[in-house]
């Protein structure tokens, strides 16, 4: 039996439908409103009773988290942010322990690595470590504390890293992408020279119900991406064409956009734009024997489609 916690959201919806159509014996845990294999329980935090999901779990996948914030409200974000993502994590962790799981699959983020790469030298999995922001530094501790109590407790931890996470329904920065493709737009951004990995949703899943029961998976970090590194013209280029509509794209140059972005106080997210982030996954291919099942424009494509089928 799996446990997915965060069933209803973005990456557990998917992996919970990617179970039943493997007949995959796996039970789903959500904060509230649950139905049919699924188990409410709450608030996730340091005090959670996760009893009555954890029932004869063999392996259970955590991607419940309190996630990356836009536009952060709260006055210690940090302190919010270690409340579910490492409390939280901890505290189910050990009670997984506790009720005889054996192991321990952890969803994290490459930003625990950092927040750019220079070119040529994309993240491993071995890199040290440099969170930049609350939400990574949450990852991160939460990481150490998993592995803290895989040494005094036994159980096998599995940590996956993605990147920038894509597919049907997607939100965030990505759905606005789609959104100024789809409006035909011009999009300043053709003198862009960059290169970034993403994940489309089905080759995470696919790498994380392979991380839950593959012998060489256990007590190591993982990184995950499609595989095929793109630039920013080259993505919206790509995009476009599954949407049906070629993008207008304007060679400003990045300097520039830089400057601008600051002025707004959008740097963070013009980075994303502009700056590399590259994943090394050889070592997930080799040593799982492992390749992403999808290939970036069949991801792609199904981004678009279900675009155009909820704006139809």
């Amino acid at each position: 039996m799996i446990l997915v916690t965060g069933a209803n959201g973005f990456v557990g919806r998917a992996l919970m439908a990617e179970t039943r159509a493997r007949r995959i014996d796996a039970r789903g845990a959500v904060r509230e409103g649950a139905i049919g294999d699924e188990v409410e329980i709450g608030n996730v935090g340091p005090e959670t009773d996760w009893t009555a999901s954890l029932r004869g779990v063999a392996c259970v996948i955590h991607t419940a988290a309190r996630v990356h914030v836009m536009r952060e409200t709260a006055e210690d974000p940090l302190r919010h942010f270690r409340a579910v993502n490492v409390e939280g994590t901890l505290n189910l962790a050990r009670q997984a322990v506790a009720a005889g799981s054996r192991r321990f699959v952890f969803v994290s983020t490459i930003k625990v690595n950092g927040e750019s790469t220079s070119p040529g030298r994309p993240f491993t999995a071995d890199d040290k470590p440099h969170p930049a922001d609350a939400y990574a530094i949450s990852k991160f501790e939460a990481e150490k504390g998993l592995r803290r109590l895989a040494g005094e407790a036994g159980i096998e931890v599995v940590i996956v890293r993605p990147p920038l996470v894509y597919g049907p329904g997607v939100k965030g920065n990505f759905a606005r992408l789609v959104e100024w493709l789809a409006k035909g737009l011009p999009l300043p951004l053709g003198a862009v020279d960059n290169r970034r990995s993403l994940v489309a949703i089905e080759n995470l899943v696919d790498l994380i119900l392979s991380c839950a029961d593959h012998p060489a998976a256990a007590d190591r970090t993982w990184l995950v991406s499609d595989g095929e590194d793109l630039s920013t013209p080259s993505l919206l280029r790509r995009l476009g064409d599954a949407l049906g509509k070629r993008a207008h794209l304007v060679p400003v140059p990045t300097g520039l956009l830089r400057v601008a972005a600051a002025a707004v106080g959008r740097r963070d997210s013009a980075e994303r734009l502009l700056g590399s982030l590259q994943l090394d996954i050889s070592p997930t291919r080799d040593l799982l024997d492992w390749n992403p099942p999808l290939t970036v424009d069949e991801g792609l494509q199904r981004v678009a489609h279900d675009f155009l089928m909820r704006r139809n």
